[in-house]
């Protein structure tokens, strides 16, 4: 029953923020709904680790330990970007770049995406799985382009077509699981059924699944953001709105990551060898090393995050490439640590440029000056998420690259030149405009930076000590995905 609440909440906020999205108060209905999405998933949860894995609606809904982990963490993110975007958005109503329409089109979308994304994490048929991702595709063209300048009309243009014909890559590879599935679980609907495809995963012919994985990997592995499918992903940061980065950095890379785990599974059963794992490393390895040295060449502070999160989406699927207990604990770690501490980057960069009044780095200066609260939230989050220990995302990356030495010698250079890269260049881009002079004025007022400081706790927190019950957690979701 939990599982309707989950899909059911976003669904009704966004018909309602469609109708009445204009309202003074909208913002604080949308914070409302996404709060009871995260009531309805935590409940979700508690029932998945009470009683396990469980099957709902006739077998169109699986729930185990790796979809409700990322369920969890989408209610959680989505909550808190909306109770960000609640001052960023009327500040730029006063601004003049939006307007009553387009803010009921904003507030109505990020139910709408959620919603998709929490279809896509829970549903058990991998043709809605195919169906929800296009969903959040065509719900984020929106967002995107929400303020209609020429730059954010372009982003939205290049985010659907790249992301169209990865999405059409993904369908011509679910057909082909569904050709393989056929034989044996017959035709219908059930043959696109994971848990059924998962019990019968040895019988499936190995040759269509290799090449059905290579077609869901190219197309899902667009949305994720591998290189060299991801350009879309810089323009859509740099020009949607700062909550709308903070949502795709934070959560729809990782559901795209999850379709592709979802059938990296199937493929391991049906194949025996590690042709599976050994792409996602290319794939991962690739979009690592060239987002550290394109990291280098940003002005513009939206879109050095956006590189930085392909940076993180690569290492995520390196980690999940290798396969194994630790690496997959690892991965899924860095998953949980990556959302969290970008999303929380993005809240201080989005007030920043609100209050400089432009998103190029060079424009932005002292702001532990003219707002130490966006001040010390940009540095604590860029320290964070370049791996700098206490946080969590130093034990995640640790754990990854021990692992990679022990089975992959080779590509730890690879994974070292490129940290280093990226930590080097971002820290010497933020640290001035965090600390540099400046003659502006001290801000009039104090930001909602509360969002900011209860991820960077809680990833300070993963990082000092991860809880027994959540560390079981990540070990059953990671025995999960086998490797």
């Amino acid at each position: 029953m939990e599982i309707y609440w989950v899909l059911g909440i976003p669904l009704v906020g966004g018909v309602f923020l469609a109708l009445w999205g204009n309202r003074r108060n909208a913002p604080e209905i949308n914070a409302l709904f996404s709060l009871l999405t995260l009531i309805a998933a935590a409940w979700l949860t508690a029932r998945v680790i009470d009683y396990g894995p469980m099957l709902i609606g006739d077998g169109w809904f699986f729930i185990d330990s790796f979809n409700v982990f990322l369920v969890a963490l989408t209610a959680f993110v989505a909550f808190t970007t909306a109770l960000f975007s609640r001052p960023y958005m009327r500040i730029e109503k006063e601004h003049g770049r939006l307007n009553d329409k387009r803010l009921r089109l904003y507030h109505s979308s990020y139910q709408i995406f959620i919603g998709a994304m929490l279809l896509a994490l829970t549903t058990n048929n991998m043709g809605i799985l195919w169906v929800s991702m296009e969903a959040a595709t065509l719900t984020t063209v929106l967002l995107v382009s929400l303020y209609r300048t020429p730059a954010s009309l372009e982003a939205a243009w290049k985010y659907f077509i790249l992301c169209g014909v990865g999405i059409a890559l993904a369908l011509f590879g679910t057909i082909l699981l569904y050709f393989a599935a056929e034989k044996i679980l017959g035709s219908g609907g059930t043959a696109l059924l994971w848990t059924h495809l998962n019990g019968v995963k040895t019988q499936l012919e190995p040759t269509v699944l290799q090449l059905a994985f290579v077609f869901l990997l190219v197309g899902y592995g667009t949305k994720v953001g591998l290189a060299p499918l991801h350009s879309w992903l810089p323009d859509a940061h740099a020009e949607g709105p700062t909550p709308v980065s903070a949502v795709l950095s934070g959560l729809l890379l990782n559901v795209a990551l999850y379709a592709v785990m979802r059938c990296k599974v199937l493929v391991d059963g049906a194949m025996g060898t590690d042709l599976a794992g050994n792409l996602m490393m290319g794939f991962g390895l690739f979009s690592v090393v060239l987002a550290a040295f394109l990291i280098k060449r940003q002005s513009d502070v939206k879109r050095m995050f956006a590189y930085s999160s392909i940076e993180h989406m690569g290492l995520i699927t390196f980690a999940f490439g290798m396969g194994g207990a630790v690496a997959n604990f690892a991965g899924l770690l860095h998953m949980t640590m990556h959302s969290l501490t970008k999303s929380a980057i993005f809240f201080a960069v989005g007030h920043a440029t609100q209050s400089a009044g432009t998103q190029m780095m060079d424009g932005i200066r002292g702001l532990i000056r003219t707002n130490p609260t966006i001040g010390w939230g940009l540095m604590l989050g860029t320290i964070a998420i370049l791996g700098v220990p206490p946080f969590g995302v130093f034990a995640s990356e640790f754990l990854i690259i021990t692992t990679a030495m022990h089975e992959h010698p080779w590509a730890t250079p690879f994974l070292l030149l490129a940290l280093g890269v990226a930590f080097a260049s971002i820290f010497g881009k933020v640290q001035p405009m965090v600390f540099g002079e400046t003659e502006l004025p001290k801000l009039p007022h104090q930001p909602a930076l509360t969002p900011v400081f209860i991820h960077l706790g809680l990833v300070l927190m993963m990082g000092l000590f991860i809880p027994p019950y959540l560390a079981d957690w990540y070990r059953q979701a990671a025995a999960l995905l086998g490797g």
